[in-house]
């Protein structure tokens, strides 16, 4: 685990978070000791739909109104017309910086490797663009039926790292198999830090076939102890299950020792359930957290 004097990212205000990216990001939370929540969006769309003169709530609004840390934005070439990025309900923006001090939150992109969009494919090039624009960390994984591999994720991250520099954060790592189907192990995900990712993404158990406690456990201490964080996902649309399950999920996820607790984009259109997120919150750090970030919710004043 690393070591550093960065605050927890649970004791930080809706500045603190906003202004939250790179390396300092990962070490926060780290410092948390799992009790990060991170949910996924797509980046265009409003589950509480705008009118015609377009009020409404985004969905990063609302996934950090229920408990969020952090929010990635998914499939972000949706929202993005080569100069700005328009979210439905929150307006129009040429900084991810300035989306982030709007929602209280950091702004993550994911990153594919492949045949995607420019401004979500995983080139240095490409995601220099994001880094100056704001984005708080990348996250580099593949989209169901992408065919990703772990060996090509690491041969990618090590391209990113090699571009974008040390102070990047970049969590690399698969939250379902994307149409490559191969077993999750300590080796392949451990490749990945030696690629230079400084967070893993791993599915968490209950999530995927085959990924035990025991698998997890000893993954997760692997990454560790290789000086990385790691994110537990949810991503196989379970983030839409039925608050029973949450219990479940939760308390492995606890045990196998994640830093942070990924929730993807697929229930509400392009986002999780977020009674289930707040469920799980409460269950992972406590009322007393997540009421606290949700109390952080909300939209801050636009420089």
């Amino acid at each position: 685990m690393m070591n550093s004097p960065t605050p927890r990212i649970l004791d930080l205000d809706r500045e603190g978070l906003a202004a939250l990216r790179g390396r300092a990001l990962t070490a926060s939370v780290a410092a948390a000791e799992g009790r990060t929540v991170v949910a996924e969006v797509f980046a265009e769309r409003a589950a509480m739909m705008p009118d015609p003169n377009g009020w409404g709530v985004h969905n990063a609004e609302l996934v950090a109104a229920f408990g969020a840390d952090v929010v990635v934005l998914n499939l972000i070439e949706r929202a993005w017309d080569g100069e700005r990025l328009t979210l439905p309900g929150l307006g129009t923006f040429t900084s991810i910086t300035d989306l982030a001090a709007t929602i209280g939150r950091p702004v993550g992109i994911n990153l594919e490797p492949g045949d995607v969009p420019e401004i979500r494919r995983a080139k240095p090039e490409y995601a220099k663009r994001l880094v100056d624009m704001g984005a708080a960390m990348l996250c580099l994984t593949a989209n169901p039926g992408t065919g990703g591999s772990y060996e090509g994720l690491a041969r990618v991250t090590e391209e990113l790292r090699a571009g974008l520099g040390d102070d990047v954060a970049l969590w690399s790592g698969k939250m379902h198999h994307a149409g490559h189907p191969e077993r999750v192990t300590k080796e392949r995900l451990t490749s990945l830090v030696s690629a230079g990712a400084d967070g893993v993404v791993m599915p968490l158990p209950g999530t995927l076939p085959g990924v035990t406690k025991e698998l997890a456990a000893e993954a997760v201490a692997a990454v560790q102890d290789a000086g990385a964080v790691v994110m537990g996902a949810i991503g196989t649309s379970q983030e839409g299950s039925h608050p029973n399950v949450v219990p479940q999920l939760a308390l492995n996820a606890k045990e196998i020792g994640v830093d942070a607790h990924h929730f993807g984009d697929s229930y509400i259109p392009g986002m999780c359930d977020p009674e289930v997120m707040y469920a799980y919150s409460v269950a992972i750090r406590g009322r007393r957290h997540t009421w606290n970030r949700m109390a952080l919710g909300g939209r801050g004043v636009r420089a």
